[in-house]
């Protein structure tokens, strides 16, 4: 597999640079959760906020070990063992040791986004890798990593009783690249929520369904 950092990206491509930026903006956020309200459900979900900050650190790296290979796949999954540590719990390969407190949670959510941060400043445009909403390019899984870390700590803020108000050229360029059906006169970060399936939006009733398309667009 090729690896190349010779082509610059056009203005609204999505960067590894948005990834990381995502990724530290939400850790700084997370550190200013009181430290008894973990256990406490993330908005909407069914899982703790724990638990859904482990969910987050397994996309970012799922996301990451899907570029690893020489030669990604196309069909499926690298088949790392997913697995819930009690019923209706999040399947993941990444946990975090809970001995380490939340600190070292957020030290495993860090570690995980800067796996594939590496992953897409050096992945070559040209290579593909599977994913359920699509066969996707390294640009395409940064902004699913983006997405899904703005939106968890969404979740996680709900849960945690914090401020989460993400930029939104972060919003746009996700936006752009993974729903380009989403309406494109709305705030940024309200369209985002509602493209997700957590906000209505005016003349738009919230979504019960919803899917991004990681395909590429070139």
């Amino acid at each position: 597999m090729s690896r190349s950092a010779d082509i610059g990206p056009s203005p609204s491509s999505v960067t590894a640079d948005d990834l990381d930026r995502a990724v530290q903006l939400a850790v700084a956020v997370l550190r200013e959760a009181p430290p008894a309200a973990w256990e406490r459900k993330a908005g909407p979900l069914e899982w703790d906020c724990w638990e859904t900050v482990e969910h987050l650190s397994d996309d970012l790296f799922a996301y990451a070990v899907q570029l690893g290979p020489r030669t990604p796949p196309l069909g499926g999954e690298v088949p790392f063992v997913w697995e819930s540590r009690r019923p209706g719990g999040p399947a993941n390969a990444v946990h975090a040791d809970r001995k380490a407190g939340p600190a070292g949670l957020l030290q495993v959510l860090e570690a995980s986004g800067a796996l594939l941060v590496a992953m897409v400043r050096t992945t070559s445009p040209e290579v593909r890798a599977y994913h359920v909403f699509g066969v996707s390019d390294a640009e395409g899984f940064a902004a699913m990593g983006i997405v899904e870390t703005l939106v968890h700590t969404h979740d996680l803020a709900q849960g945690l009783g914090l401020a989460w108000n993400p930029p939104a050229d972060l919003c746009s360029r996700v936006l752009a690249r993974l729903f380009p059906n989403a309406p494109g006169t709305t705030d940024p970060w309200p369209t985002l929520l509602w493209a997700t399936g957590r906000a209505e939006l005016p003349g738009r009733p919230r979504l019960n369904s919803w899917r991004w398309d990681g395909t590429p667009q070139y």
